[in-house]
């Protein structure tokens, strides 16, 4: 789907072809949690089309997140939608033309190569892998800052809140999971996550990044708990 009809991302991140910036990002918040390749293990042969799915949702939240890009978008589909014929799956896509090669910008990424092609002679697009960690890392830093503030909004974590989330959470989640093992596996990840921010002033996300996979997974699926219960669907 390099050209042509572009996929439906409303559908993609469940919202309607009205939706505010902010449901937009709300969207893509729940949206890249539930597709996101860290929840299942690095040999799964759900991750592949899990990667797939991921990479779909940040197309679409590349797209509709910037008022100009969006224009553009709403105008293709427009365009494209007598002779259009819409999957009934949102991520349904064609399949890649033939002798098609993975170079950082895949052949089913409608939106990648639109605005690629757009911006030829321009500013083209960053690498599509550093834009899909960037918007990820961007929400996933907020979503864990959003656990330390009060309920006014005004209220930063303390210098220690990340050890204290990360422990609480994780042992949280790991006692649903497993009962007492469970409990001790995820409070001791989840309290590393914490403790390396605390103590060598990194990023959550990139402290996340560097736990073994099992530890992401665990953390990924609270933080989707959290983000799923308090997000209103749209």
């Amino acid at each position: 789907m390099a050209s042509g009809a572009p996929p439906d991302y409303y559908a993609i991140l469940e919202i309607s072809d009205t939706a505010t910036t902010q449901q937009i990002r709300d969207a893509y918040k729940k949206a890249a949690l539930k597709t996101h390749p860290d929840r299942v293990a690095g040999d799964s042969p759900e991750r592949a089309e899990r990667t797939r799915k991921f990479q779909l949702v940040n197309d679409a939240y590349f797209t509709l997140s910037d008022a100009t890009r969006r224009r553009d978008y709403d105008a293709q589909r427009r365009f494209f939608k007598s002779t259009s014929n819409t999957p009934q799956d949102p991520f349904a896509e064609d399949v890649p033309p033939e002798g098609s090669t993975g170079t950082g910008q895949s052949a089913y990424s409608w939106a990648w190569n639109f605005f690629t092609n757009k911006s030829a002679g321009q500013n083209p697009p960053e690498d599509r892998q550093q834009t899909e960690n960037q918007q990820f890392e961007d929400v996933f830093e907020e979503m864990m800052r959003e656990e330390g503030m009060a309920e006014d909004g005004t209220n930063r974590p303390t210098t220690k809140f990340w050890s204290m989330l990360g422990g609480v959470s994780g042992g949280a989640l790991g006692f649903i999971v497993a009962n007492v093992p469970g409990m001790v596996a995820g409070a001791v990840a989840g309290n590393r996550l914490g403790a390396i921010r605390d103590s060598k002033g990194k990023s959550v996300y990139a402290v996340f990044q560097e736990l073994p996979a099992d530890d992401r997974a665990r953390l990924l699926s609270q933080l989707a708990a959290k983000v799923f219960s308090h997000v209103v669907s749209v």
